[in-house]
């Protein structure tokens, strides 16, 4: 797997530095997330089919993606 390239943050941050989060790099193959209030802790990484629908089953289990950020430790 290649390394994740740039990481960027959700277009939900909200205001002020956006560091309520939850941050996304990709690759042609893989895309990998984290929390962008601990980026030197763990990443979960995906191949790009299983994260669709990792995210189909956190939007149909809660009202938004954005929820998940509530949920995660």
């Amino acid at each position: 797997m290649d390394a994740p390239g740039a990481w960027r943050k959700s277009s939900y941050s909200g205001g002020g530095d956006g560091n309520n989060c939850v941050e996304i790099a990709d690759t042609p193959t893989h895309i990998s997330i984290r929390d962008s209030k601990a980026p030197a802790r763990a990443t979960l990484t995906f191949p790009t089919g299983a994260f669709t629908a990792f995210l189909g089953h956190l939007k149909s289990a809660h009202s938004t993606v954005t929820d998940f950020a509530r949920f995660r430790g």
